[in-house]
């Protein structure tokens, strides 16, 4: 680079420029993190602790500076699975009521780089493990728990250590601040006793499974974990005053997530639906046991080379199309399963679905894989989808 150097920012005057592992930590109020940084295997978590100084990320800066905030209330959405539909659902509830109200956190735009709410505002945070991690004073006067199964656990002491982050998010309220845990899995019920034996049972709210519940009136709600995740939010919205009406409002207008069975289109009878977001078999099968017929369009690069995850939706598939590094793959373990198509790219495949699909039934890209073979992201893979729909005509 030739030329003169341009002028640094004023923000910036008077900034000093050091290695934390090489300075004095003593006297610091502590070191901010990103929530990436693996906290177990970074030599600054040491260094910190031998200085006694905690490590905090900026979920405990937003925590620290609530006193200075008009009032507000914040909800805090943590879980395995669901975190970012269920915020999203809450913060879309809450404006449809007339709240002030905004979705941060681990989605959407970081907390602190967000304008702060007038009086009355609510603060909607989805909180992974390691933001509740570099966490100690988030006092959330609503904290939803939706699940916890086996995840992130190259970052905790095994599976007990990743559940034990998750209990974190109850133990930093106050008696009487609600506690709504889903209980369709071991670990969250005990987190659900132990709220209730430390004296707040009349605090918590119990999410059970298998709840039957008319999802009709919901178009992006669909499949039985949708309506677990709204069973979450109608609770939590309860639990911030909101009215009835409200909720019912605001669950049959939410227009729900890019890129998680998203609603693109319906063409001769047949609905388009992008689930590029599902990147893993696990998060496939929710998709796949939402629509009861399935032109299932999966592949990239894979992270296992088993869909066993994908089972329980095996008998809605009317016909799968694979696409990508580990279409030959998955084309290989679904054969005897089902009609396999092997399209090779995502555009053949719609294409190829489109004509085969019957009026009532939906052709679904849920790709139970990565997306870097053949797409920057996930993101750039659900447009070409929705580009590949439009170009039906």
């Amino acid at each position: 680079m030739t030329g003169p150097t341009p002028n640094p920012s004023p923000e910036g005057e008077g900034l000093k420029i050091a290695d934390p592992l090489e300075i004095d930590l003593a006297g610091f109020a502590g070191v901010v993190v990103s929530p990436g940084v693996p906290l177990n295997k970074h030599p600054i978590a040491a260094k910190a602790r031998d200085a006694g100084v905690p490590v905090i990320g900026d979920i405990e800066l937003f925590a620290q500076a609530r006193a200075e905030l008009p009032p507000h209330k914040v909800v805090g959405i943590t879980g395995t699975n669901g975190k970012s539909t269920t915020t999203a659902l809450i913060d879309h509830i809450a404006r449809t009521a007339g709240l002030p109200s905004l979705a941060g956190g681990n989605i959407g735009l970081p907390i602190l780089g967000r304008d702060p709410l007038p009086e009355g505002g609510v603060y909607v945070l989805e909180l992974s493990s390691y933001q509740i991690d570099l966490s100690f004073s988030l006092d959330c006067d609503v904290a939803v728990l939706l699940n916890i199964t086996p995840d992130h656990l190259d970052r905790y002491d095994g599976f007990e250590g990743y559940a034990a982050s998750k209990a974190r998010l109850f133990a930093m309220q106050s008696k009487g601040h609600a506690a709504v845990i889903g209980i369709g899995d071991a670990p969250s019920a005990n987190i659900a006793r132990q709220v209730a034996l430390s004296g707040r049972s009349e605090d918590l709210t119990k999410i059970a499974p298998g709840v039957c519940m008319d999802q009709s009136r919901w178009p992006t709600l669909q499949g039985p974990h949708n309506a677990q995740n709204a069973l979450a939010a109608i609770a939590a919205c309860e639990a911030l005053g909101i009215d009835k009406e409200a909720i019912d409002r605001g669950l049959e207008t939410f227009p729900g997530l890019p890129h998680r069975m998203e609603r693109v289109a319906t063409r001769n009878g047949v609905l388009f639906v992008n689930d590029s977001k599902a990147t893993n078999a696990d998060s496939t099968t929710p998709a796949l046991s939402a629509y009861p017929k399935v032109h299932w369009i999966l592949g990239g690069l894979a992270k296992t080379d088993s869909l066993e995850a994908c089972r329980p939706g095996f008998g809605h598939v009317v016909k799968a199309y694979t696409i990508g590094d580990a279409g030959e793959l998955f084309a290989s373990l679904l054969e005897g399963e089902m009609p396999v198509e092997r399209s090779g790219t995502l555009e053949a495949a719609v294409r190829s679905a489109a004509a085969q699909a019957q009026p009532g039934e939906t052709v679904l890209l849920s790709p139970a894989c990565a997306s870097f073979d053949q797409f920057k992201d996930y993101e750039a893979r659900g447009q070409a989808f929705r580009d590949a729909v439009s170009a039906l005509g």
